[in-house]
C-alpha cells in the first residue's frame, strides 16, 4: 500500500475542490420481500444522474470479512490505515463534544442501557432516551467518588455519554463492559496489562456506583462502557495532502475524529439541508469538505429498513444542489455497511462513486450495491479513496523520474 509519507511527498496545493459525502452505514442487504437493499429500494434520481458521469465500485473499510467500527471506517476514507492508526471511541466522543482532554486522561464512550431484574441487557440504547434525559443522568454520575481517579461525565446525544477518568498512572488497555449484544450481562471490566490495574479498578467502581444511582431511572438503569483510550497524535490532512479541510457533521464523534486529523469543524444544524447550507456558505474558504450523514446508520442499527430508505432519499433530494455547485471532485460512499436486517455494522463492501471531469465513466447506470459490483473501480481498500480523489483534483505530482 502507498504510505502517507509518499503521498505527502507528491501532494500539491491547488484551488480545485473535493467533496466527500459519507452516508453512514450506507451498505445494506436485500429485503426478503423485495430482493432489494435499502439503497436499491430508494428513489435516487440525482445519485443516478451523477453515476452516469462517474466511476463506481465497492470499498472494504478494513479488509474483506472484517466488520469495522465507525472510527476505522472513516479513518480509512481519510487515507489512514485503520489498523496502524487505531483510535478509541472514548477519545472521539470526548473531543467531539469539545471536552478539554489532557494527556493523562483516559476517556470511554458510554451508553445508558436497560437491564432486566436478572441483570441481563434488554436494550443497549435505553430506548434512545432524549438528550435532555441523558444530560440529567450524567449530572447524577459526574464526580462520583472513586479512589483511583476523578470521574468526569458529559452527555453526548440521546443515550450516549463520555466518561473521563483523570488521575496519575492510568493506562488505557482495559476491556469493554459493553458486549454489544442483548440477552447477556454487561462484561466485567478487566485489565489487559499489569499497568492497567488502576484504571480497571476505577472503571469497575464507576459502573457499580452507576448501577446503584440509576436503579430507579428505567429504562436507563445501567451503563455500558467501551473504547477506553488516550489522546493520540496523528499527522494532519493538511500535512499529508496540503489541503485546507473542513468537516460538516452534526454528530459529536465524527466532529471529534475530524479534529484529530486536522480538519476545521464547522458549526452546522442537525438536518441534511442544514449541512449542505453550511457547505455552500463556506465553499470559498476550503478545498476539501467532509460531509457526514448520520441518520442512515441509526436506522440500520434500529432494524428500520423503511426509515433508512427515506434518509437515503433525503440525501438524494439535496444532492442536486451539491451537483450544481460543481466541485471538481465528488465522492459519495459510506464508512461501512449497516444492513437493517442485521441491526448492526457488517463486513459487506460499501458502494462508492467518484465524479470528476477527469475520471473514466463506466457503464454503471444506478448507484447500488449490485450495480457498483461491475463498476470501473472494482473492489478496493477504502484507504485508496483519498489518493484517487486527490489525483482527480489534479493535486498529486508524478511519482518517480
Amino acid at each position: 500500500m502507498i504510505n502517507l509519507e509518499l503521498i505527502k511527498s507528491i501532494s500539491n496545493p491547488s484551488p480545485s475542490k473535493i467533496v466527500l459525502v459519507v452516508i453512514d452505514g450506507l451498505g445494506g442487504l436485500p429485503s426478503p420481500e423485495t430482493g432489494k437493499t435499502e439503497l436499491e429500494t430508494a428513489n435516487t434520481p440525482n445519485l443516478n444522474r451523477l453515476v452516469a458521469k462517474a466511476i463506481c465500485g465497492l470499498t472494504d473499510p478494513v479488509s474483506p470479512g472484517i466488520t469495522p467500527g465507525s472510527a476505522p471506517g472513516h479513518l480509512a476514507l481519510f487515507g489512514y490505515d485503520p489498523v496502524t492508526f487505531s483510535i478509541g471511541r472514548g477519545v472521539l466522543e470526548a473531543i467531539g463534544i469539545g471536552f478539554d482532554l489532557q494527556s493523562r486522561d483516559v476517556a470511554a464512550r458510554g451508553n445508558f442501557c436497560t437491564v432486566d431484574e436478572t441483570g441481563l441487557i434488554i436494550d443497549r440504547r435505553a430506548g434512545r432516551i432524549s438528550t435532555e434525559k441523558c444530560t440529567e443522568l450524567c449530572q447524577l454520575l459526574d464526580g462520583l467518588g472513586i479512589d483511583e481517579a476523578k470521574i468526569l461525565v458529559r452527555p453526548v446525544r440521546e443515550h450516549r455519554f463520555a466518561v473521563v477518568f483523570r488521575g496519575e498512572g492510568l493506562a488505557s488497555d482495559v476491556g469493554d463492559s459493553d458486549p454489544q449484544q442483548i440477552g447477556v450481562a454487561p462484561k466485567p471490566i478487566t485489565a489487559l496489562s499489569p499497568e492497567a490495574g488502576r484504571l480497571a479498578s476505577a472503571a469497575h467502581q464507576f459502573v457499580a456506583q452507576a448501577k446503584t444511582v440509576l436503579f430507579e431511572y428505567y429504562p436507563a438503569n445501567m451503563v455500558l462502557l467501551r473504547g477506553f483510550s488516550k489522546l493520540p497524535h496523528l499527522p494532519t490532512m493538511g500535512e499529508i495532502y496540503k489541503l485546507k479541510a473542513a468537516a460538516i457533521a452534526s454528530y459529536p464523534m465524527y466532529r471529534g475524529l475530524a479534529k484529530l486529523v486536522g480538519m476545521e469543524v464547522l458549526d452546522t444544524g442537525t438536518s441534511i439541508e442544514d449541512e449542505l447550507a453550511t457547505l455552500k456558505q463556506n465553499y470559498t474558504n476550503y478545498d476539501f469538505f467532509f460531509l457526514h450523514i448520520k441518520g442512515s446508520d441509526a436506522a440500520g442499527e434500529d432494524g428500520d429498513f423503511a426509515r433508512k430508505v427515506t434518509i437515503i432519499e433525503q440525501v438524494d433530494n439535496v444532492l442536486s444542489e451539491l451537483i450544481n455547485i460543481e466541485p471538481d471532485v465528488i465522492v459519495v460512499t459510506g464508512d461501512h455497511s449497516t444492513p437493517a436486517l442485521l441491526k448492526g455494522h457488517s463486513w459487506h463492501p460499501v458502494p462508492i462513486l467518484l465524479y470528476s471531469k477527469w475520471c473514466r465513466p463506466d457503464r454503471v447506470s444506478e448507484f447500488s450495491e449490485s450495480a457498483c459490483l461491475s463498476g470501473g473501480l472494482g473492489r478496493l481498500p477504502a484507504t485508496q479513496v483519498m489518493p484517487l480523489a486527490m489525483a482527480n483534483a489534479l493535486k498529486l505530482a508524478k511519482f518517480g523520474a
